[in-house]
């Protein structure tokens, strides 16, 4: 069951790295209970800060027992390099969980994850859904270099199956996350891929699940500044059931959607024939 979203004080308990990341351990109940594919919306900066923007992550983990959950991170600018500097015991303020979930499949079956860099971070929450549901999830993790791998141990306890690529061959198989795809899929009989990473990385796993004749789901990771769908500065071109193609908000009709849906070619664009662009 969906949790409504809340704005709360959550309590720092835990900053630390994870690899080239970081990881943010928050006590936040009222997102706990969050579904896999789900974000949350921090403040940065502090009360009085000019950066008015919140910084959107996907939740990696979350205990209601305990209340908490937990988002992995790269420092990439002013908001998320004042993230890595909170300590234990401070507070943030934040907005969860938000955004439409990984739709499950129908009958539980084998699924393929595929994560790019900490795209992967999502994906685990995933696996453990899937088990529950009588499924089996065979993941799949890439990045450039073994240092921009986001799994751990863990990774093999919650999952069928592990396959690691990079494109250096630094760790695991060198080559391209999508590589190992279509014999892992004829393999385990897979209905559905799963995909989180950046926008190349997810047309590429849609253009695959299409070849392999499945369905794909794709978190994407359009810039979210608001989170809520007033900004509008997460939109992407994604063609409805009439065919029509709108200009869509990934913080409220995503971050997940059918990798068919997506005009990935044209995302960053407005394309000619876009609903309200003058086609219509």
């Amino acid at each position: 069951m969906s949790v409504p979203p809340r704005q709360v004080p959550a309590e720092v308990l835990q900053l630390g790295s994870a690899g080239a990341y970081l990881s943010l351990r928050l006590r936040a109940p009222e997102l706990a209970a969050f579904q896999p594919g789900q974000f949350a919306a921090v403040a940065v900066g502090g009360r009085h800060t000019g950066m008015v923007l919140r910084r959107c992550f996907s939740l990696y983990a979350g205990d209601p027992g305990d209340g908490t959950v937990e988002v992995v991170f790269a420092v990439h600018g002013k908001g998320t390099a004042w993230l890595a500097e909170l300590r234990p015991g401070d507070q943030v303020d934040v907005v969860g969980p938000l955004g439409r979930p990984f739709p499950l499949p129908a009958r539980p079956g084998a699924a393929v994850l595929v994560g790019g860099g900490y795209g992967s971070a999502p994906l685990f929450s995933l696996a453990d859904v899937l088990h529950a549901a009588g499924g089996e999830a065979h993941l799949v993790v890439g990045a450039a270099s073994a240092d921009k791998l986001f799994f751990g141990e863990e990774a093999w306890q919650r999952c069928a199956s592990v396959t690691v690529t990079t494109d250096d061959g630094s760790a695991g198989v060198r080559g391209l996350v999508t590589d190992p795809l279509p014999e892992l899929i004829a393999r385990t009989g897979a209905t559905v891929l799963y995909a989180c990473g950046p926008m190349a990385m997810l047309a590429a796993c849609t253009a695959v699940a299409r070849e392999q004749g499945i369905t794909a789901y794709t978190a994407v990771e359009e810039a979210m500044a608001c989170g809520v769908g007033v900004c509008m500065t997460c939109v992407l071109p994604v063609v409805g059931d009439d065919g029509v193609t709108r200009m869509t908000r990934s913080c409220t009709a995503g971050p997940v959607f059918a990798g068919e849906t997506v005009r990935w070619a044209d995302v960053g664009t407005v394309p000619t024939g876009t609903w309200g662009a003058g086609g219509h």
